[in-house]
C-alpha cells in the first residue's frame, strides 16, 4: 500500500477529505480485472459518494461505453 497510498496510514478522516472505496474482481486465467470506484468525500456527520451517479451495473457500463 505504501506506493499506492503514500499517505500517511494512522491519520483520521476528516471533514473535507475525499477518498476512494475501490473493490475488484480479477480473474487472471482469463487474463482480466475490474475495478468499480467511488470517490467519497469526508462530510461532518458522514459521507457523500461523489460518483454515485455514474453506472456500476454491467448493462450501464457496456451502454456507456458505446457513447
Amino acid at each position: 500500500m505504501e506506493v499506492h497510498d503514500a499517505h500517511d496510514p494512522h491519520c483520521r478522516l476528516q471533514p473535507g477529505m475525499v477518498i476512494t472505496i475501490e473493490p475488484g474482481v480479477y480473474l487472471p486465467q482469463e487474463g482480466i480485472g475490474i475495478r468499480i470506484e467511488d470517490n467519497v468525500l469526508v462530510t461532518q456527520d458522514g459521507c457523500e459518494v461523489l460518483s454515485a451517479a455514474l453506472p456500476k451495473e454491467i448493462q450501464d457500463i457496456e451502454e456507456a461505453c458505446r457513447l
